[in-house]
């Protein structure tokens, strides 16, 4: 994860998202969009590090056309 990513991640945040997620299910997917072979989180951090927390190996996710 890019260090500039790293410094807005707040914890209370997943850890209330990953509650959320539990109860009710991701209700909105995050944003990638492909850059070669890999995708690349454009929205969604929050969302994809409480989805990590709670084990999920998949996420829903809406590909997107955005500038790296």
């Amino acid at each position: 994860m890019p260090a500039k990513r790293r410094r807005t991640l707040k914890q209370e945040t997943v850890d209330a998202l990953a509650e959320s997620i539990l109860e009710d299910g991701l209700r909105v997917p995050i944003l990638v969009r492909q850059d070669g072979s890999r995708y690349v989180l454009v929205e969604g951090l929050h969302r994809l590090e409480a989805c990590k927390a709670l084990g999920e190996e998949l996420i829903a996710c809406t590909m997107v056309q955005a500038r790296g």
